[in-house]
């Protein structure tokens, strides 16, 4: 839980935020003065429902808790947009003279398009969130892989986000989508979840439901760590997946052999220095399966990293892996988010290249926050094998 201090900091901002748009809006929109006086009065609105649904988490009754918290993050997606098109109307408004032009006569048009495009921003960002996620299809051409191993296929999602706004409906239509793609693997690249075991296991119990020939793994990622990690982790143990936490498995299929690994997420040993994120040990400790394995790390071909973050790309080429799949960046979900993604990470969304190794970052399969994606569409990815030219 944040600092009073840090709350009061951020109350400011946000009011100083909603007073900008009201002040440079709504004495320029060409609409009737209680119109405006309206416009105000959901700018007030909104400045409560903001912190009110971020913190709505803290209140114990349901639907009561819910409520607030869809309330809260649909007003963060409208004001978010509200703010940058406020913003682009006075820059806008700030170059024209420079050429020439009058401001005069597009300063009440500007003004009414910012409320109708954020609106209208919105809505789509609202229906692109909601909506099942599609497949993206992914061909990974890896060095010298194994013949049995061509075409293995690996279903990721990630970021789905279980919480107050994404239930067990959202999630069973997930399950139902990945299974019929009849994965040689399923990887489940961290932040499952916002919320505690308590009140969400009944809203995850849909991954029990996943299918594929060699297993469903897991990996945690900082939305974890922010709802009570390790009983997370045994909760999705118990729902039969196996979470990988610096260990790695091997995996025999037809006739070849995968090392699959995982690490706790990249930020872990903020939270617990026991957990701290390490690739190396990934590609070194074994989970006991309980049979006896001959291959060593060094004499397998191929070798898949699940890492919740792209920023363990560095540490996980340096250890030797092919392939690493991330989530966490959302592709950035909706503007201008997604300029801010760089600054954190190396990779935003898609499929990219450290040295050898690959790295894919998935958009996410749900959204955190406001439910709202512009342009960074969710996905179900499912990456094939093939043998690189």
């Amino acid at each position: 839980m944040p600092s009073r201090k840090a709350i009061a900091i951020v109350l400011c901002l946000l009011a100083m935020l909603h007073g900008v748009i009201g002040w440079l809006i709504l004495p320029a929109l060409p609409v009737a003065l209680w119109l405006k006086w309206l416009g105000g009065v959901w700018l007030l609105l909104s400045f409560l429902l903001i912190p009110t649904g971020l913190l709505a988490s803290v209140i114990k009754r349901q639907p009561l808790s819910d409520r607030l918290a869809w309330a809260g993050m649909l007003a963060m997606g409208m004001f978010s947009s509200l703010l940058m098109l406020t913003l682009l109307r006075e820059i806008v408004l700030l170059v024209m003279p420079w050429f020439g032009l009058n401001i005069a006569g597009i300063a009440a048009i500007t003004a009414a398009a910012v409320p109708l495009l954020a609106a209208a921003a919105t809505v789509i960002g609202f229906i692109n969130a909601r909506r099942l996620a599609k497949v993206v299809k992914v061909d990974v051409p890896i060095k010298q892989l194994p013949a049995g191993l061509h075409g293995f296929t690996i279903a990721q999602i990630s970021d789905i986000h279980v919480g107050p706004t994404i239930k067990r409906g959202y999630l069973n239509a997930i399950v139902e989508r990945v299974n019929g793609l009849r994965a040689d693997v399923v990887a489940i690249t961290g932040d499952l979840v916002d919320g505690s075991v308590q009140r969400l296991a009944p809203h995850t119990a849909p991954l029990a439901d996943l299918k594929a020939r060699h297993g469903a793994y897991f990996v945690t990622g900082n939305h974890e760590y922010y709802s009570n990690a390790d009983a997370w982790i045994a909760e999705v143990r118990r729902l039969g997946l196996t979470v990988l936490m610096n260990e790695h498995v091997i995996l025999q299929h037809q006739g070849a052999s995968m090392l699959l690994a995982g690490v706790t997420d990249y930020g872990a040993h903020h939270f617990d220095e026991a957990h701290r994120s390490d690739p190396q040990l990934a590609m070194a400790g074994m989970v006991d399966s309980g049979k006896n394995h001959v291959e060593t790390a060094n004499t397998i071909g191929m070798k898949l990293l699940l890492a919740h973050q792209p920023r363990s790309a560095a540490a996980a080429a340096d250890a030797g892996f092919d392939l690493q799949l991330s989530g966490h960046t959302h592709g950035g979900q909706f503007f201008p988010w997604n300029l801010f993604v760089p600054l954190q990470q190396p990779y935003t969304a898609g499929l990219n290249k450290l040295r050898d190794l690959w790295v894919y970052t998935s958009r996410g399969t749900g959204y955190w926050g406001p439910p709202k994606r512009l342009w960074a569409p969710s996905e179900i990815t499912l990456l094939r094998l093939i043998p690189a030219d």
